[in-house]
């Protein structure tokens, strides 16, 4: 069965900016989370999918980043590193929130995998 793209990530050197641009811009919602300098977008839209903007690192891997639902992160992280993509993020929880990893693929395209369950 196919995986979805179930979430985005837009990299910012100034998150409230960026909040304030894409909500005007979209009519998106944005939920400041300002200990991680992370905002969350929901775009309240039956069908559509939820993002984030994340102030960014300054590094040559901060690129809007896609991820795609996955039952096993490490079974898919072995099978991308197979196929040459290079593991950025290992797997990473953020209690109660989200478990994810992220790689880049042979171009330097930065793809993220998460659960589907959100961790306790």
């Amino acid at each position: 069965m196919p995986n979805p793209m179930v979430h985005f990530e837009l990299p910012t050197r100034d998150p409230a900016k960026s909040h304030k641009f894409y909500g005007d811009l979209f009519g998106w919602k944005i939920k400041a989370i300002p200990q991680i300098d992370y905002g969350l977008i929901d775009t309240d839209v039956k069908g559509g999918i939820g993002g984030g903007i994340t102030k960014t690192s300054g590094q040559p891997t901060d690129r809007v980043t896609f991820y795609v639902e996955v039952d096993d992160l490490n079974a898919y992280l072995r099978k991308a590193a197979r196929m040459e993509a290079k593991i950025v993020v290992p797997v990473t929880v953020v209690p109660k929130m989200v478990t994810f990893a992220v790689f880049s693929d042979a171009d330097g395209n930065m793809i993220g995998l998460v659960k589907a369950e959100p961790p306790r």
